[in-house]
């Protein structure tokens, strides 16, 4: 299966990144089977930094190998998805022992209910109906060093302003 990663540099050789700030599920290699919503992240990167390129990088990505790997799947939204992202989002110390995540990303939309329930406006099962209503892109999380072993470069494809 073909998955992106967006960036501002051709990204040949995976690799493991800790982030400056909470995402959602973790540190690792994020990656999409939507071309779109790479591209779209990249262009909100290229707008932040000030750069006129960046690249939507292409990989073939082995799921049948990597089903020896331990992984977290969420089809959905669902209170097991909500509570691992909200672990991933606030506690400091939290950190699961997944090789590959795969679920729903929590865009901006999905940032605001997120915020509604946090705040205590509004409680989980109406957390999870308005989620259910949003088109959800996915994504996944390449979070150990072995699972980037199914990950096979392809191609850039750059993304100019």
């Amino acid at each position: 299966m073909k998955v992106y990663h967006g960036s501002l540099e051709e990204v040949k050789v995976p690799e493991i990144r800790i982030p400056d700030r909470p995402l959602d599920y973790g540190s690792g290699f994020y990656t999409t089977t939507s071309f779109e919503q790479a591209e779209t992240w990249v262009r909100r990167r290229m707008k932040d930094k000030g750069c006129d390129r960046g690249f939507v990088n292409i990989y073939d990505f082995d799921e049948q190998g990597a089903k020896q790997l331990h992984q977290a799947i969420f089809e959905s939204p669902t209170d097991e998805w909500i509570d691992f992202v909200m672990a991933n989002r606030i506690q400091k110390d939290f950190c699961h022992d997944y090789d590959i995540v795969y679920g729903p990303v929590a865009n901006d939309r999905v940032y605001i209910a997120f915020a509604l329930y946090e705040g205590g406006m509004i409680g989980r099962d109406e957390l999870v109906k308005r989620l259910k209503t949003y088109k959800l892109v996915d994504q996944y999380l390449f979070h150990t060093e072995a699972s980037l072993h199914f990950l096979n470069y392809l191609e850039a494809k750059e993304v100019g302003l």
